[in-house]
Formats: structure tokens, C-alpha cells, sequence
């Protein structure tokens, strides 16, 4: 009697498995974490960095958020595969299972928890768990119930610049909260952009994205001009603090003009040409701004030591000489 024939899948190919691993944990994403996490520390280091310090902070940064993007794809792996953006992604496809895919992610964050709390501090690894838990366990499965996922969802890519500036000093201060505030303006006009290109995918998925409900069109476009105007004033606040010096504000303004630009094109002429355009600037506005802080950081230091010793001369100078007799 003819048995039936049964076909296996074929085996994956070896050199395909570390692309696998870099899409569940969207490797990009991540290193752009990495990114703010590693300025923030060398921002709050001053004229000094520890360098090995710096090392274990941007690993142990980078293994929690490969954790938290890892687990935010398994746990929606489902509405992932009625999408077509997303549908290809490792375990949607079925070329990794979702108990693999967890016990892995998992892995990675205890790991870079571990990481953080035994060679950094115990404040970094605060913060790395707190942005984990509020990534998988609240905006994760607000996606799928309000458009204000998008806001919760900055809160969480505003902290990884404070773990690195908690992880340099051991504390949080002013310029930690201007860089977070930094990171969360710009992430609307990133992701809101792209929301609106992909609006009827999302809505395929489930998912309550601000672009996709009744008059949600013009809201977004109406946020994104906001959104990429605020960041003007805003990222010229690094330097009105002194974390930063004038040719860092310079530089800011042009590139909040850089941006605002074509958010205000997207604002008249609604359409996919006008939203990629809008998030392929938020792409380079975001590392060339963190760039130029990281450059320019070194000349706000030493203004502000010349500025003290300035004023230490001139108290001297202008102080009375001692009489010899002593009065």
C-alpha cells in the first residue's frame, strides 16, 4: 500500500540565523537605543570617561532592548502575520517558534539586567527594567486598544539616554531630562509618520494607530508639524544649560529647520511620498543632533571652568591688598 508522502521543511541555512536573530530583535531599533544610552553617559561624564564602564553600559543597554523588541514580536506574532509590512518576521513566518523566540529574548534580558547591575549600577539597571516592563507589559498590548500607545511608546524610548547619564553619575539631573525630553518629542513625528504610511496594514493587524481612526489623518500631520517645531526651542536648551556650546545650538536650529520642513510639505500634500519623507529625515536629524552634542560637549565644559576662573581673577584683582600692619 503507497504510504503518503510527507515534505519536511527544509533546513534553514546556517548563514541565515544570525538574520533571523536580528530581525526578532530589530537589531536597528536597537542600536539606535544603544545610541542615546551611549550619549547620555559620555554627556555626563565631563571632561573624563570611563571607558570600560561606557563598554558594559551600552551592552547591557543593548541586550535589554534587543529583550524588549524581541518579546514585543512574540507577543504579537499573531497580528504580525496579517500585516504585510511584518508578516516575513521570524516567528510570524513560522521560520522560529514563539517558545523559542521567548526563552531566547528572555535570555537576553536577564542578561543585560545582570549586565548593568553587577558592572555598572544598581540605578541603570533600575531604569533598563523599568523600560522593559512598561515596553512589553503596557505599550505592547495597548497597541491593540488606543491610539495613545504612540505616547506611551515615547515614554519608553525617552529613558535609555537616562540610563547612560544615571550610569556616568549615578544620579539623574538637568541634562538628563533635556535629552529624554529630546527623545520623546521626536519620536511622534518618527512614528507617526510611518503609521500613516502604513495605516491600513496596522488596522489589518488590530492595531489603534492615531492615523487610522475618523479624522485621524489631519490630526497626525497637525502633531508632526508640532512635534518637529518644538524640537527647535527645545534642543536649544542643552546649550542654555551649558551642557552644550553655540556651535551645538547652531547646529540644532538648523536641523529642527531641516526637519520642520518637509512636516510642513506633509501637512499640504497628504499622501506616502510627503509621510516617508518626513520619517526618513527624522532618521538622520536624530544621530547627526546626538553627534554634534557629543562634539561640542567638550567646549561647553571648558567655557564653564574659564568662565569660574574669569571670575575668581577678577575677585582677586579687585579685592584690597593687605596693609602690612595687618589691618
Amino acid at each position: 500500500m503507497n504510504q503518503p508522502t510527507t515534505t519536511n521543511p527544509a533546513p534553514e541555512p546556517v548563514q541565515a540565523i544570525p538574520s533571523l536573530y536580528a530581525v526578532l530583535v530589530k537589531m536597528r531599533l536597537s542600536l539606535l537605543v544603544v545610541m542615546t544610552s551611549g550619549v547620555g553617559f559620555i554627556m555626563a561624564s565631563g571632561d573624563s570617561i570611563a571607558w570600560m564602564s561606557l563598554l558594559w553600559t551600552v551592552l547591557g543597554t543593548l541586550l535589554c532592548a534587543c529583550s524588549a523588541n524581541g518579546l514585543n514580536q512574540v507577543i504579537e506574532n499573531r497580528r504580525d502575520a496579517m500585516m504585510e509590512r511584518t508578516k516575513n518576521r521570524p516567528v510570524p513566518s513560522g521560520a522560529m517558534s514563539a517558545q523559542h523566540g521567548w526563552i531566547f529574548t528572555m535570555i537576553l534580558g536577564y542578561a543585560g539586567l545582570c549586565m548593568l547591575a553587577l558592572l555598572v549600577n544598581l540605578p541603570a539597571a533600575g531604569l533598563a527594567l523599568v523600560t522593559m516592563l512598561t515596553y512589553v507589559a503596557l505599550y505592547t498590548p495597548l497597541k491593540a486598544r488606543t491610539t495613545l500607545n504612540t505616547l506611551i511608546g515615547a515614554i519608553v524610548g525617552a529613558i535609555p539616554p537616562m540610563i547612560g547619564w544615571v550610569a556616568a553619575s549615578g544620579t539623574i539631573t538637568t541634562g538628563a531630562w533635556i535629552l529624554a525630553a529630546i527623545l520623546f518629542v521626536w519620536q511622534l513625528p518618527h512614528f507617526l509618520s510611518l503609521a500613516w504610511m502604513y495605516r491600513e496594514d496596522y488596522a489589518r493587524g488590530g492595531f489603534k494607530m492615531l492615523p487610522g481612526i475618523k479624522g485621524g489623518e489631519h490630526t497626525t500631520c497637525e502633531v508632526v508639524v508640532l512635534t518637529t517645531l518644538l524640537l527647535i526651542p527645545l534642543g536649544l536648551t542643552a546649550t542654555m544649560v551649558g551642557i552644550t556650546g553655540v556651535i551645538y545650538a547652531f547646529c540644532s536650529i538648523g536641523l529642527g529647520i531641516m526637519f520642520t520642513l518637509p512636516a510642513i510639505r506633509f501637512f499640504r500634500e497628504r499622501n506616502r511620498d510627503t509621510a516617508r519623507r518626513v520619517f526618513l529625515t527624522s532618521i538622520l536629524y536624530l544621530p547627526v543632533l546626538m553627534l554634534v552634542m557629543v562634539a561640542d560637549r567638550g567646549q561647553a565644559y571648558s567655557t564653564g571652568q574659564t568662565a569660574v576662573l574669569t571670575l575668581q581673577e577678577v575677585d582677586a584683582v579687585s579685592s584690597p591688598a593687605p596693609n602690612p600692619d595687618g589691618s
